[in-house]
């Protein structure tokens, strides 16, 4: 069996060096984006931002895995390498698949639109297994591996970026060239796992693998449908003719993802530390904050909607709403960015902390998620054609509240406890049945 330091926390300059590596390769991300758009216009760059958005959900496939591992290692003992082995196949045989349907693609019809979706889906699946590999990687006491291969990705995305700006490639090649490179940072993460994880024994213990599976599922479901939620937007966009806002919704969308993205990492350097801490009593204290977060986040959900509603009801703010293009666009994409990353946040801690409970929560997280899926894509018809990338902020930022909302309504049907005390009335003397 491997030794594996579960719940140890990386040190502080650890902590720096992982998030520079991460900052590097998000930065590096972003900066391509804003490079192409020079290089390529506005109107050829919608449809590489179009398929980019739309696949984005592929990310959360495979580090499914990762947060299943993150959770359950740190209480286990003797099925360590195990789960790890599980963990490593889970994540990967997605990606294997998004693989074989790009190399089809690429013999079939190499220069149609569905390749360049099929590049993209490859892109955001092996960037997540990355992450999965690097996850594991830090369960065995080698958190420096995770930096250095993030490192290498932002050099990857970098020099790309400069060959496209040099040698004028198309979207299709540079997506190619981005997986290619990617598939071998991700080989190489790999192949420095121990030989008990890449190859494990076959699993004797009865009952693990649909249980890890189980586990697996519930815990990315949730995450999977919530990007898949913002996705929906991109499809929107495109279905009602306008695929040319797909490029301000994505680069607006990039400013939002980079804060959300470095707390889920910060939250998943913790997670070890974080699940032995919220078992048994310790549940409680996570189920209340993560209540208070989700009201907080309800009641801020609802002053939008009013104040949405209010400026499409004036005639000057509706004129500076429906506007399609120029600096007015940006200012308020601006704005709705800020609402709606406070937003994100608050509820991705909320869920973070009800996930590290108890694994009976994670059916109403997952329950929340679809309901999040379902609202977005309401939202995202009726505001989307004639508002455009603001409207589609829009619905992803009310959408956010509805899941704040059935969330908090599931934790408390389990947890009545959790009912603030009424103060405004005698309460009934009469126990409840």
């Amino acid at each position: 069996m491997t030794t594996v330091s579960a719940t140890a926390a990386p040190r502080p300059l650890m902590i720096l060096r992982l998030l520079l590596g991460r900052g590097a390769f998000r930065g590096s991300a972003q900066v391509m984006q804003f490079a192409l758009v020079a290089v390529w216009g506005t109107l050829n760059y919608g449809p590489f931002a179009n398929a980019l958005g739309a696949c984005a959900w592929l990310v959360f496939v495979p580090t499914a895995a990762e947060k299943s591992a993150l959770k359950v290692i740190p209480r286990a003992n003797a099925t360590r390498d195990a789960i790890a082995g599980l963990s490593l196949r889970f994540a990967a045989a997605p990606v294997l698949l998004v693989v074989l349907a790009l190399l089809g693609g690429l013999v079939i019809a190499p220069d149609s639109p569905a390749t360049l979706y099929l590049a993209a889906a490859c892109w955001h699946a092996c960037t997540g297994l990355l992450m999965t590999v690097s996850g594991l990687n830090r369960l065995q006491g080698k958190p420096s591996l995770d930096a250095l291969a993030f490192g290498a990705g932002a050099v990857l995305v970098v020099g790309a970026t400069l060959a496209t700006w040099l040698g004028g490639w198309s979207p299709r090649t540079l997506l190619l060239v981005l997986v290619a490179g990617l598939g071998v940072l991700v080989l190489a993460a790999v192949l420095r796992l121990p030989t008990a994880w890449v190859r494990p024994e076959p699993v004797r213990r009865r009952g693990l693998l649909p249980a890890f599976g189980r586990t697996t599922w519930l815990l990315g479901v949730s995450e999977l449908f919530d990007a898949f939620s913002v996705s929906l937007v991109f499809l929107v966009l495109a279905a009602s003719g306008r695929v040319s806002d797909s490029g301000p919704f994505y680069l607006a969308l990039m400013s939002s993802s980079v804060f959300c993205s470095f707390l889920l990492y910060q939250l998943k350097l913790h997670q070890p530390r974080t699940s032995a801490r919220l078992r048994g009593e310790g549940a409680a204290h996570g189920r209340a904050r993560a209540a208070s977060l989700m009201r907080a986040a309800e009641r801020a959900g609802l002053a939008f909607a009013v104040l949405l509603a209010a400026g499409l009801a004036l005639p000057p703010v509706r004129e500076v709403l429906l506007a399609d293009a120029g600096l007015t666009v940006w200012l308020v994409l601006g704005v709705l960015v800020l609402i709606e990353m406070a937003m994100a946040i608050t509820l991705i801690y909320a869920t973070y902390l009800l996930e590290n409970t108890n694994s009976r929560i994670l059916t109403s997280t997952s329950a929340a998620a679809v309901v999040r899926l379902a609202a977005t894509a309401a939202l995202a018809i009726a505001l989307v054609p004639p508002l455009g990338a603001v409207g589609g902020f829009a619905a992803i930022t009310l959408a956010l509240s509805v899941e704040a909302w059935s969330l908090r309504r599931m934790l408390l049907r389990h947890h009545p406890e959790l009912h603030p005390p009424a103060t405004s009335r005698t309460a009934d003397p009469t126990p409840t049945p």
